[in-house]
């Protein structure tokens, strides 16, 4: 999808390319890639810049906007966002800020601030609005999805909201956080549906020789998943994910046959595994 940029964005943007292509004798012939690259360095390499590089997805583009630090001007800064720590280790970042959940006060105040425009909700609302951000565990996203989708809304639709929430999370919030799983190989993405429905909380060692037997070479392929946080590890060597990333990796599962148990690639939940065994429904 083309991003369209209007109003100060647009301006802003138009002010910055007619700054680097525009000289005292005319104007830079940009005719690929390694000429904007050129022009870059030789036009900021004066200048103090603050370059915010956001969702990198591939250590190329970190190689074309801010390949060399001799690029830009003594006390510029550089910013850059990316599911995959591992890029900003080959591209030689000097410090990593990883991001942590919103603690409970956080989220509950961005909550409220995107669901009543305020820092507190209305006495009805506290109850529901605790729920929320419970359910949330400090996810952004899911706030903001979540506080949109209610704002406005009576306290008989929150409550269904919520009860709604308990058999299908909002399928905003499982689509972007999809994304990072579809970058992932076929084995890596193996290891994470297996963690999401049967491995959350276990040792990384015994996961490990249960993944190895399955031919997922599990030391780099839990490696990888860390990288990218969609797992982490606990003090006490325990895999762990966030609540709304191991929903999604069910929700991958079910989706794989909705409707009959016996044809996923995974069972869980007892109602399921009882259903397959009582039916012998379960597919080669």
């Amino acid at each position: 999808m083309k991003r369209i940029l209007c109003g100060l964005d647009f301006i802003n943007n138009m002010e910055l390319i007619f700054y680097l292509v525009h000289t005292k004798y005319g104007f830079y012939s940009i005719r690929n890639v390694y000429d904007g690259i050129n022009m870059t360095g030789s036009r900021l390499r004066q200048k103090k810049v603050l370059l915010v590089i956001d969702d990198v997805a591939n250590v190329e583009q970190l190689q074309r906007l801010a390949g060399k630090r001799d690029w830009f001007g003594p006390g510029s800064r550089i910013i850059i966002t990316t599911r995959d720590e591992h890029l900003l280790k080959l591209h030689r970042v000097e410090e990593v800020y990883k991001l942590e959940a919103l603690t409970y006060d956080e989220a509950f105040r961005l909550f409220c601030l995107k669901t009543f425009e305020t820092q507190k909700p209305r006495e009805e609302y506290v109850h529901l609005s605790q729920l929320v951000v419970k359910y949330a565990s400090g996810l952004p996203l899911a706030l903001k999805v979540l506080g949109s989708f209610l704002f406005s809304r009576p306290v008989d639709e929150w409550t269904s909201t919520l009860e709604r929430l308990k058999r299908e999370p909002e399928n905003e919030i499982l689509d972007i956080l999809e994304i990072s799983f579809e970058g992932l190989k076929e084995a890596e993405k193996e290891i994470f549906l297996d963690v999401a429905c049967f491995f959350k909380g276990e040792k990384r060692d015994h996961v490990s020789k249960i993944l190895d037997s399955c031919g997922f070479e599990p030391v780099i392929g839990i490696g990888v998943l860390i990288e990218k946080s969609l797992l982490t590890v606990c003090e006490d060597n325990k895999l762990w994910m966030h609540d709304l990333l191991q929903e999604m990796g069910r929700q991958i599962v079910r989706r794989q046959s909705p409707e009959e148990p016996g044809k996923r690639s995974r069972l869980w939940e007892e109602a399921d595994i009882c259903h397959v065994l009582s039916q012998n429904s379960v597919s080669d």
